[in-house]
């Protein structure tokens, strides 16, 4: 296994993302595409987990123009996959820690991040607090979390 995480920079590379997102969140989880395709990815940087050729895991990190971050800015930690058979092998925190360097090194001072209750302890372990109560985001149950970078 050579796994290799990275921020996506070529149309390859969020393709790869892209195809990771359809299987998690619509053809696993059932999101309608509409929702998970929701027009933001130009807006976005995104990250790809690859094994051998082959996407693995996806995010995306979303603020003002990455050039520009205002200082104070909030980073919006959206979109994090990993294909159900490559689940528990470490690859969400592989990429969460890519995402947070680049978000670091672009000047967020802090990440939110709105967590499925199923994955909400993972996140905790990773720094995050929990800010809300329990609100349904695409007909899931979410919680919304920050951490300071």
């Amino acid at each position: 296994m050579t796994v290799t995480v990275r921020r996506a920079e070529t149309e390859a590379d969020r393709e790869a993302a892209l195809a990771v997102r359809r299987e998690v969140f619509i053809e696993e989880q059932g999101v309608p595409e509409d929702i998970e395709v929701d027009g933001k990815d130009d807006e976005a940087v995104h990250f790809v987990a690859i094994d051998d050729g082959n996407p693995i895991g996806a995010a995306r990190l979303r603020a003002t123009d990455a050039s520009t971050v205002p200082e104070g800015t909030i980073g919006k930690v959206e979109r994090v996959a990993v294909v159900a058979d490559r689940r528990g092998e470490g690859l969400g925190r592989a990429v969460m820690a890519e995402l947070e360097s680049t978000a670091a090194a672009l000047g967020l001072e802090e990440l939110e991040l709105h967590a499925q209750l199923h994955v909400e302890e993972f996140y905790d372990r990773l720094g995050y607090e929990t800010t809300s109560d329990v609100f349904e985001e695409a007909g899931i149950d979410h919680v919304e979390m920050h951490k300071p970078l």
